[in-house]
């Protein structure tokens, strides 16, 4: 008899943190979810407004307001905990107050006896991602950070309006800092195994101006939102259910993370936005793409910017 269940603790129930949970009971991904914040009667109010839907769940979730403690017996432990980005603010300026917290998270969650991954969503992710490793001293492979999978959605989406053509057809990543410097793989970009740039030197509907301009609403897409609406949450809540999925079930998925490189792409010692391998085990694999020059010096170049940030956080390492 299986007397084991999949439980995700959830520390952090703000806007992204709360439509997280929403989407995993929707989805049904977990057998457990616990939900810590500082705010605890706001997210005992969570817990209690998502266990009245359970009768429309596809199936049972066992939800409530819970600790630290918890932490020992979970699978994954996702972080949502810290500060927003502001209107006018970029991800990276939220580094030092987010790394101080985050500091404290992982001491709690490793005190219980945690011994599971970890799934880091509060930016700047790939800096907090990367401290959530060394905080935690668990291997590499099992501190996996959002990285670039919303970029990534992002990217898939406006391609697929703009050719007219249903948006899980197209395949295509964003790589490097989930931010300023991220950059799009036009190289390796398809629709149902065309490339792109074939598509777009066959038909003269289709301009590169047009898609160079669609590559900047999707680096842009955070602040147009913050501007309307304060954050961004559904995309990147139903991005980290994609990728508890992908662990939870040991799919062997290929999502586009924020993952240590140890020399892939010509990078050492940084967690940064590229493909990976995921499954039960965490990250199995980085996929390290043919990049063109262009693309591998625009790599680089994030990879600095993500450095020279960390380094004022965590000195030279």
């Amino acid at each position: 008899m299986k007397n084991r269940v999949n439980r995700v603790v959830l520390v952090g129930t703000g806007a992204v943190g709360s439509s997280y949970a929403f989407a995993m009971l929707n989805q049904g991904v977990a057998e457990e979810l616990v939900l810590v914040d500082l705010n605890k009667e706001k997210s005992e109010g969570d817990a209690m407004d998502l266990n009245h839907g359970m009768p429309f769940a596809p199936s049972p979730t066992k939800i409530w307001f819970g600790d630290y403690s918890d932490c020992g017996q979970a699978d994954l432990v996702v972080l949502c905990a810290g500060a927003n980005q502001k209107p006018g603010e970029t991800r990276l300026d939220l580094v030092e107050k987010n790394t101080k917290i985050f500091k404290n998270i992982v001491a709690e969650v490793m005190g219980s006896g945690f011994d599971g991954i970890f799934l880091v969503a509060t930016n700047p992710v790939d800096i907090l991602t990367y401290a959530v490793w060394q905080f935690s001293g668990l291997p590499k492979e099992r501190v996996i950070g959002s990285g670039t999978i919303l970029d990534t959605a992002r990217f898939r989406f406006l391609l697929g309006d703009y050719f007219n053509v249903d948006t899980r057809n197209v395949h295509a990543y964003i790589v490097g800092e989930h931010g300023d410097t991220e950059l799009p793989v036009w190289s390796h970009a398809d629709i149902g195994g065309k490339p792109i740039t074939k598509i777009i030197e066959e038909n003269d509907t289709y301009m590169q101006e047009d898609l160079d301009s669609l590559f900047l609403n999707v680096r842009d897409a955070a602040y147009h939102i913050i501007q309307r609406k304060g954050a961004t949450f559904y995309g990147i809540a139903m991005g980290l259910v994609r990728l508890t999925k992908a662990i939870l079930h040991n799919e062997n998925s290929i999502l586009t993370v924020s993952a240590y490189l140890d020399g892939e792409y010509g990078q050492q010692d940084i967690y940064i936005g590229v493909p990976a391998i995921v499954n039960r085990n965490g990250i199995r694999d980085v996929v390290e793409l043919e990049l063109t020059e262009g693309e591998l010096q625009k790599f680089g170049h994030s990879a600095d910017v993500l450095r020279k940030v960390m380094q004022s956080v965590f000195g030279n390492q």
